[in-house]
């Protein structure tokens, strides 16, 4: 057998099986079968469609046959989604999908150490990256001070930031975590709000507040809000300040100005994490203002200890078809621009107006 054997599992080699053939068994604990195939076999239908080799299952004996590259993939295949049966993890056709697009992709880290990397556990529930992406945006969160997470609706980058900073926070690492998003939706209308201006900027900080329900107590949330340990506040009540020992995470970047980000980055304290999140294709900004996410990168180009994730449609963990979605946008996108760059090349630069034209403007 090609490839590394998985851990409880026995493989019994390769065989051909005629010309330019192989045949390959892995043999795995009865006590794994039923977690590896999953209900109603659904996890063996998703290798069957996705894999080249054939895939026969009898008792506890997996046989792969075909040709000796697409036996070896499948090998590898199996050897990691059987690791993380042995590791505890529950293995849906998801997990599946995702474990053969890493091996597909040609990635060097095990499928298993990603999909196994346990961020924050509450309650017998697990939160974990679900990508290759996905875990180094975790990862450079730890090793960061400033770390920025860009990609499209869906991808984790506000959830994966939240569950970080709720596990510093637990660690004792910080004292405080603070989240903080630009109202601009809730600025145009605050006005036409009835309430507060808590009350009117509520609803649009709720996403937060949602992830904070998923992570902690919902008992306990009142109470580290009103120590001041948890904060949810607009991003215009950032300014002024000086955040030490804190977790920092500002969700929907791509709504701040460039003087904003500016703001923002530099309350920078002693001892604290800042995440920034957000999504290049989404601005809601007033009159085509430029964005201070678009330009952040060229700006802080080079310097010293901040990092860029950048997350894609395939690194997207809601429904399957939001990839599809994300993807088309993406196409429409780019057609449009070039048909833009089309018309303005077709229509040259204009007429040069002369001086009379010039005196009649003035």
């Amino acid at each position: 057998m090609t490839g590394t054997a998985a851990e409880g599992a026995s493989p019994t080699g390769s065989e051909p099986t005629g010309p330019g053939s192989v045949q390959s068994k892995i043999v795995i604990p009865d006590s794994a079968v039923l977690a590896l195939l999953g209900s109603r076999d659904e996890n063996l239908r998703v290798t069957e469609e996705l894999l080249a080799a054939d895939v026969h299952v009898r008792g506890n004996e997996i046989t792969l046959s075909g040709e000796p590259s697409d036996v070896a993939f499948a090998e590898r295949v199996f050897t990691e989604l059987i690791t993380l049966v042995d590791r505890g993890q529950e293995l849906g056709p998801d997990a599946v999908r995702r474990t053969l697009g890493m091996l597909t992709e040609g990635d060097t880290e095990s499928p298993a150490e990603v999909l196994s990397l346990d961020v924050l556990s509450r309650r017998g529930r697990t939160i974990r990256p679900k990508t290759l992406n996905q875990k180094h945006y975790v990862d450079a969160i730890d090793s960061y001070t400033i770390t920025f997470g860009i990609g499209p609706a869906g991808t984790g980058k506000t959830y994966l930031a939240m569950a970080k900073a709720v596990q510093a926070l637990q660690a004792k690492q910080v004292n405080r975590i603070i989240l903080t998003r630009p109202a601009v939706e809730a600025g145009e209308r605050l006005g036409y709000l009835p309430g507060t201006l808590y009350e009117k900027i509520d609803p649009y900080l709720r996403p937060l507040y949602d992830a904070l329900h998923d992570m902690l107590d919902p008992e306990s949330i009142p109470k580290l809000m009103g120590a001041g340990t948890i904060e949810v506040a607009p991003l215009a009540y950032m300014r002024g300040r000086t955040l030490n020992d804190a977790f920092i995470l500002l969700d929907e970047a791509q709504n701040t100005t460039p003087e904003q980000m500016k703001m923002f980055l530099t309350r920078l304290g002693f001892n604290s994490k800042v995440v920034v999140t957000g999504d290049v294709t989404q601005i809601d900004l007033p009159g085509g203002q430029v964005s201070g996410l678009r330009i952040v990168q060229q700006i802080l180009e080079g310097v010293e200890d901040v990092h860029f994730s950048q997350l894609s449609s395939a690194d997207v963990v809601r429904h399957r078809l939001v990839t599809d979605i994300v993807d088309a946008y993406a196409r429409w996108d780019a057609a449009q621009a070039a048909r833009l760059d089309t018309a303005q090349q077709s229509n040259g630069p204009g007429p040069v107006p002369n001086r009379a034209d010039r005196r009649r403007r003035r």
